[in-house]
Parts: structure tokens; C-alpha cells; sequence
């Protein structure tokens, strides 16, 4: 019986230890967002919606990334408009670690509805949109691409696919703040729930810096703004 108590302990400090190293992390060089983090300039019906406070802490990239998401919820309806137009998808990350080139990964948009992620509503294809950055600057930035699609749901998960595996990946990033606001998430073994690391130095950090640029007030299918005036980006 000491034997077989023994070698179910063993085999569930292995299991442990593997879950523990899913994935590699880099919290070195830049702990501040390069210059380019700065939020570009506006007109007065768009704005940008955020939970990160800009500063990067980690850059995180799993060690196996197919089918691992990250995401960020968002809720227009918190602006009083029922509708948004998405304009772009931000996110920050680095091509210089893990493997010093950009590699891509795939985006969308899914519905949240109970408080939980939901289906995927963009691409209406059901696959996931691929991007990868240009060749050039490979540091700690900010990446975007425009989506320019009106979200027929006013909360919405936006979120990104490593899709790669380590270390021919880009990875994802995290803010400095151990302030957990409670609107990021992951998917991975088919359920998403809120973010949380499994490495002890890590998991004290859980706001991912994931963005959308949006035009809210549209009158849903159309594509005519009211303007909300000039509002601050900071989305809390």
C-alpha cells in the first residue's frame, strides 16, 4: 500500500511540474511600453478600449499554441450605444523573443453573453483571421491591424491565437499591475475561464494588453455615427 501511495504521489507532483511549464516567459529588457504605445490620435467619435495600464511586466508564449487563446471583454453598452463599429485590433508583443522574427498568430471576436466567452463572431467564416507584422522593428511594441466590422453584440471578447508552437511564435504580453481587473481571459483544453499563470512568479499578473479601436453609436446595420464627443480612452 506504501508503494502504490508512494507512486500515485510521484506521478501527480510530474503532472503538476508539467502543467507549471506550460509555457516560457521573458520578464527582462523593456518594462515600459515602447514609444509607439502611445495612443494615435483620435476624431471625436472613436476611441479606444483597454484594461492594461500600458506598462508591460511579462511577455508570455506557450510552449504548445495551437487552440490557446487570450482575450480581453469588452462592453459598449457602458458608453449607452447599442451598437460599435470595430475599427482596430491592438495588441502588444514582441518579435525579437522568443526566436527573433515574427512568426504571426490568429484573431477574433467572440460573443459574451452570461458573463462568459461565447461563439465566434468574427470571422463570420468561424476561423480565425492570421496576421503577421511587417518586417522591421522587433523590440517590445504595440501591433494593429484594421478590422472595420460592426459587432452586432455590444459585449464582446477580443482575443488572439498563438497558433504556433514555442519557439516559433510571437508572444503575448502583460501589464505591471498585480491589480487583477477581471477581464481577461484564456482558453485552453477547450474551456476558457479568467486569466490566471500557473508559474508562481507570473500569476500576480493577469491584465492582458489587448485593445479595440471602436466608433460607437451605430445604427446597427448601417454605418452612420453619432458623435459621443471627445471621451477619454482609458476604458474603466
Amino acid at each position: 500500500m506504501k508503494i502504490l501511495v508512494s507512486t500515485l504521489a510521484a506521478a501527480l507532483v510530474v503532472c503538476a511540474g508539467a502543467w507549471a511549464i506550460d509555457a516560457a516567459v521573458d520578464g527582462g529588457g523593456s518594462s515600459a511600453a515602447a514609444a509607439l504605445a502611445a495612443p494615435t490620435a483620435s476624431d471625436q467619435a472613436t476611441m479606444e478600449l483597454k484594461w492594461d495600464n500600458g506598462l508591460r511586466r511579462w511577455s508570455i508564449a506557450w510552449y504548445t499554441g495551437g487552440g490557446w487563446w487570450v482575450g480581453n471583454d469588452f462592453n459598449v453598452s457602458t458608453l449607452k450605444t447599442k451598437y460599435t463599429k470595430i475599427l482596430k485590433y491592438k495588441y502588444y508583443t514582441r518579435g525579437a523573443w522568443p526566436n527573433g522574427r515574427w512568426d504571426g498568430m490568429r484573431f477574433a471576436f467572440y460573443n459574451f453573453v452570461g458573463g462568459v466567452p461565447g461563439s465566434m463572431l468574427w470571422p463570420t467564416s468561424g476561423t480565425g483571421y492570421f496576421f503577421k507584422p511587417s518586417a522591421g522593428i522587433q523590440g517590445h511594441i504595440w501591433v494593429e491591424f484594421d478590422v472595420n466590422w460592426n459587432c452586432p453584440s455590444p459585449a464582446f471578447v477580443a482575443a488572439q491565437e498563438q497558433f504556433y508552437n514555442h519557439p516559433n511564435c510571437d508572444p503575448f504580453a502583460l501589464d505591471n499591475s498585480t491589480i487583477f481587473l477581471g477581464h481577461s481571459w484564456k482558453y485552453t483544453l477547450g474551456k476558457w475561464e479568467k486569466y490566471i499563470s500557473t508559474r508562481p512568479e507570473v500569476a500576480p499578473y493577469r491584465n492582458i494588453m489587448i485593445r479595440v479601436w471602436v466608433e460607437p453609436g451605430i445604427e446597427f446595420p448601417g454605418v452612420a455615427p453619432s458623435s459621443i464627443g471627445r471621451v477619454k480612452a482609458l476604458y474603466y
